[in-house]
């Protein structure tokens, strides 16, 4: 008898414990959501917000009507500091005011990105974009030299270059009627952001069919759609149930394309003298993944090819995606409000007269209009509509308590919209960022490349490309919008994108002399 009690006592002890590690976790975790649904009690939420639940239940999954639900909830709490959402049980602070905004991008502690970004890191890794802490810092302190005003000079000539196949491309289309433009410059964008960062041609432009190119899309498509989903979250559910084998399918494509580039150009570098002057005398051009590969931390320690695809990833997603929309609303912009192209296209005339020569470094410095217009397009349109952080420790914004493990979601597309500091915010005007008329405007109440600590390293980058391509463009076309704004429809899913592209006429043009 004492020798059968002995040979059950084992299992029968495994699920004891078992029993008593759920029945711990559970109450923890219990616990914790009842004490932040009772510390942020006071924030202002949705009708209709259940326990554990929360608004869940609310959201709509397609992503076109999920921005817009968001977009409703901000004009209807316009006037509330600020507003909680519940996602199942995690909190969601929805910031949309200079006021709130300003206390979570400038402190550090709070420099952590939320919990959906997690969805990014079998692509991206912890990169720049989702890392944190002291590997952030580190990695932003070595990666900021790449982005000095003279190395920015060198890609200057592959922006070039690819903004004349573009418009060799919009000639076929000139005079012929409207067609959708969106696809032609996310693939001019896909063009420079390649060759700048992987030194690698892809002829995007030529080849829209790659399957790496295809992919991009499909992979920033798979995560949005799992962000809005909050069933899916879990890892075991997602790969049973949702698009997990299609999610490494993609995934698959992605990092062995890279993964190749890297070692090729590794290789490259090791067997040349990769200072040495070209078959033509002039310096050989660099790629971003060229300075990568040579760069070193303070101890002169190299980064890992490991490290260095985490960052062509993120460069890859994050570098042409973002310019391409901005590119496509300024163009739908400009097309809607022909005296802004005029003048735009006086200045590009100022400054070109009527030669077709590639822009410098220099006459991107005279277009100052067109930067007024590329800034105004960004506050319409923000590139990336939302972005979240993780809130590290208790804090108060704007009055509320809120506690360590909520989460705050910023939506530039609402802040940008905020009639203290632009007012009758719909209406597309320029000169809003002349000098003169941005006095006294918040620092924190324009962030189209986020702001504090993690603002955009690239932003540089993305405003040369955006003058450079729009240039070429309106030096060569007049542009006609085929939509109204209320024909858009914005999706917010990673970038912010038209539903239905961006419809356009183009009719050619001839330069004026100055």
């Amino acid at each position: 008898m004492a020798v059968l009690l002995g040979s059950f006592s084992i299992p029968f002890l495994g699920v004891s414990v078992f029993i008593t590690i759920l029945t711990y976790i559970t109450y923890k975790l219990l616990n914790d959501y009842v004490h932040k649904w009772i510390q942020m009690k006071p924030i202002p939420q949705l009708e209709g917000t259940y326990p554990i639940i929360g608004n869940a239940h609310q959201f709509k999954t397609n992503a076109g009507d999920f921005f817009r639900q968001i977009e409703d909830y901000t004009r209807e709490f316009a006037n509330a500091p600020l507003l909680k959402l519940w996602i199942g049980p995690v909190p969601f602070l929805i910031l949309f005011h200079a006021e709130t905004v300003e206390p979570i991008v400038t402190n550090p502690i709070h420099m952590e990105k939320a919990i959906v970004y997690r969805f990014l890191h079998p692509w991206l890794g912890t990169g720049l974009l989702t890392s944190t802490g002291t590997k952030w810092r580190q990695r932003r302190k070595m990666l900021t030299p790449t982005f000095h005003f003279s190395i920015l000079a060198d890609f200057l000539e592959v922006m070039n270059e690819q903004a004349e196949v573009l418009v060799e491309k919009l000639n076929v289309q000139a005079g012929k009627g409207r067609f959708n433009c969106f696809n032609h410059i996310t693939l001019c964008a896909l063009d420079i952001i390649c060759e700048t960062a992987m030194g690698k041609k892809v002829y995007a432009q030529s080849n829209s069919d790659s399957e790496y190119v295809k992919c991009v899309y499909k992979m920033s498509d798979i995560i949005s759609r799992r962000q809005r989903k909050p069933w899916f979250w879990s890892d075991f559910v997602y790969y049973c149930f949702g698009e997990g084998r299609e999610h490494n399918r993609v995934l698959r494509v992605l990092h062995s394309f890279t993964y190749k580039v890297i070692n090729e150009r590794a290789q490259y570098i090791a067997n040349s003298d990769s200072d040495s002057e070209g078959e033509n005398g002039q310096k050989k051009r660099q790629a971003f993944l060229d300075m990568l590969l040579k760069t070193a931390d303070d101890n002169g320690s190299k980064m890992s090819h490991e490290d260095i695809q985490e960052e062509v990833d993120t460069f890859m997603f994050e570098g042409h995606d973002t310019t391409a929309a901005a590119m496509n609303w300024a163009l739908h912009l400009l097309g809607s409000h022909p005296e802004v192209q005029r003048k735009v296209q006086q200045e590009l005339d100022e400054v070109f007269g009527t030669s077709d020569r590639p822009a410098t470094m220099e006459d991107l410095k005279k277009l100052r209009y067109l930067d007024f217009v590329i800034k105004e397009s960004l506050r319409l349109f923000p590139s990336v509509p939302f972005f979240a952080r993780w809130i590290r420790e208790d804090c108060h914004i704007n009055g509320f308590k809120v506690p360590k493990g909520a989460n705050a979601i910023i939506v530039p597309y609402a802040l940008h919209r905020d009639p203290r500091y632009f007012p009758e915010p719909e209406e597309f005007r320029p000169e809003r960022f002349m000098p003169e008329n941005s006095v006294g405007r918040p620092a924190y109440a324009y962030i189209p490349f986020s702001a504090g600590l993690r603002n955009c390293i690239g932003q540089r980058f993305a405003l040369m490309e955006e003058k450079v391509v729009l240039a070429s463009v309106l030096r060569n076309f007049n542009v006609e919008a085929c939509q109204t704004r209320e024909e858009l429809r914005p999706v917010g899913e990673l970038i912010l994108r038209p539903e239905k592209g961006i419809w356009i006429k183009l009719e050619k043009r001839t330069p004026q002399a100055s």
